[in-house]
């Protein structure tokens, strides 16, 4: 196990570097020039000017972007090496020290929802998958596939208009993650009114999720009761508890893993509408205006947290996979 884990970290750099060339390349072809923003949004009257193609070509060498792409894509990746993802082209911060006030918000909303939809699916799943072709395995699943078909930012929408206070209740904050001044409130009473701002906006995130997976987790424990080594454990008079909890239950994991890896990085694409719609101050709303203004530093350098955390769930789930099944041996 411990060969295998080495294997997959060195494994990682190149899969990085292939991913991160990759989104470089997309990014500099997406229309629109950083430049064009820039100029617009402080001396948009230059561009009409004589002038206006040294102030463009100047800008360009200031910016670094007259250099060839090849020699761009260098340049980031010796930043890279030393933590360093450069300036932003909006407001000249450093792009590090702007991922790492959004980061933690984001990681806040997407782990809480990871765990949710697996505390919650992996139940419901095996419930419907024991009571298969009942009345009430038909409306659990009947529920899920409507919650499954729901767009997240319609649901965002509608919970803020019952119960964010638009025309309806107000019983939920639909503005950041915490209130003005809590940072000064005693640890519980900030603890509460951050578990209270991020109910609707972990709920968005939640439902769709929770719905797909508890639809694997069921299909993955009707397969497995089927084998023949849980009718040998049930003719040998062990409690039905038992059968499903300690012999089937954990064979019926391992397709409900392998979408670890794949559930991360979902969320946090997800994020980048629950954040803008719930004016969350996290990667997604961070990512969205980055892209609006074609500050490239700044979404190249979110683009590789996304990839390094999407690299990392997929280890975790191959990990996982030796954990729940002992029989599992990458060597």
């Amino acid at each position: 196990m411990s060969a295998y884990l080495v294997r997959r970290l060195l494994l990682i750099i190149p899969t990085f570097l292939g991913i991160s060339l990759i989104s470089f390349m997309v990014v500099q072809l997406a229309p629109g020039s950083p430049i064009y923003f820039k100029l617009m949004a402080h001396q948009g009257n230059l561009l009409a000017s004589s002038d206006s193609q040294q102030i463009i070509e100047d800008t360009k060498r200031l910016y670094g972007l007259d250099k060839p792409l090849w020699a761009q894509y260098l340049n980031w990746l010796g930043r890279l090496v030393r933590l360093d993802f450069g300036n932003s082209f909006k407001d000249f911060r450093p792009v590090r020290d702007k991922i790492l006030e959004a980061l933690p918000v984001t990681l806040q909303l997407n782990i809480i929802s990871i765990l949710l939809i697996y505390l919650i699916s992996v139940p419901i799943g095996v419930f419907s998958a024991t009571h298969h072709r009942s009345r009430l395995d038909a409306f659990i699943t009947f529920v899920l596939f409507v919650l499954y078909s729901l767009p997240s930012f319609w649901v965002g929408m509608l919970l803020i208009l019952f119960l964010g206070g638009g025309n309806y209740l107000a019983w939920f904050p639909v503005y950041g993650i915490s209130s003005l001044g809590a940072s000064s409130w005693p640890w519980h009473q900030w603890l509460l009114d951050r578990i209270w701002h991020l109910v609707l906006p972990v709920f968005c995130l939640t439902y769709g999720g929770l719905a797909g997976l508890s639809r694997y987790a069921r299909a993955g424990m009707i397969e497995t009761i089927r084998q023949d080594y849980i009718r040998t454990a049930r003719a040998y008079g062990f409690p039905e508890r038992v059968v499903i909890f300690k012999y089937a239950l954990r064979n019926s994991l391992i397709p409900i893993l392998t979408l670890l890896g794949m559930l991360l990085p979902a969320l946090i694409g997800g994020s980048v509408i629950i954040e803008q719609i719930f004016s969350i101050p996290g990667m997604g709303r961070l990512a969205f205006e980055a892209i609006l203004s074609r500050d490239y530093p700044l979404i190249m350098g979110i683009l590789s947290i996304s990839a390094l955390l999407t690299l990392l769930g997929l280890l975790i789930s191959d990990i996982l996979y030796a954990i729940t099944d002992p029989r599992i041996r990458f060597d």
